[in-house]
């Protein structure tokens, strides 16, 4: 696929360094790939105190509770992936199992 050059007004092969000129009525297409987004709750969100809160030792300060959520982050045969964040210093982790 050809590199649209807007200083030459031109198409480039990224291979061979080929040039043609764009032409007026010349239709460009491009392929996009859709990449999937990883949710995660953001701090503005968190204190909003809706997500449950489950017993879970945070890794940074020893607190024994924390907000959970889910994700659908692999493929969908796979299983989920649980996030925690810590009800005392907000700090997030997962567990894949």
């Amino acid at each position: 696929m050809c590199i649209v050059d807007h200083k030459k007004r031109c198409y480039v092969c990224p291979k061979c360094g080929a040039e043609q000129p764009m032409t007026e009525g010349m239709k460009i297409t491009r392929e996009t790939k859709e990449t999937d987004k990883i949710v995660v709750i953001s701090k503005k969100e968190q204190n909003l105190r809706t997500t449950p809160q489950v017993k879970a030792e945070c890794p940074k300060c020893g607190n024994d509770k924390a907000y959970w959520w889910m994700v659908q982050t692999r493929g969908i045969d796979e299983s989920s992936t649980q996030f925690y964040r810590c009800t005392k210093c907000g700090h997030t982790w997962r567990d894949y199992s």
